[in-house]
């Protein structure tokens, strides 16, 4: 089973010729590669797997899928940053 994380699209850069981007995941950024989704622009949500944005999604959901983790964080006892 993967898990695919929302985060918030904050940059877009080029490496190499491979579109890139920093992601924003509950106020901590990633570098994350933008390939499979080249159309995204800054400001819109992508959901990530260990570094590749798989796709776009909206910030309705993204942000619901946040709230969850956040609740199932709390569940636990944990920082939710720690989560995220």
């Amino acid at each position: 089973m993967c898990l695919g994380i929302p985060g918030k699209v904050i940059e877009t850069y080029e490496v190499d010729d491979l579109p890139m981007g920093k992601v924003e995941f509950g106020g901590i950024s990633k570098e994350v590669c933008l390939a499979y989704t080249p159309d995204v622009t800054i400001g819109e949500y992508v959901l990530v797997h260990v570094g590749f944005a798989l796709n776009k999604i909206d910030e309705t959901e993204a942000t619901k899928t946040l709230s969850c983790f956040e609740e199932i964080g709390h569940a636990m006892d944990v920082d939710p940053e720690v989560v995220s």
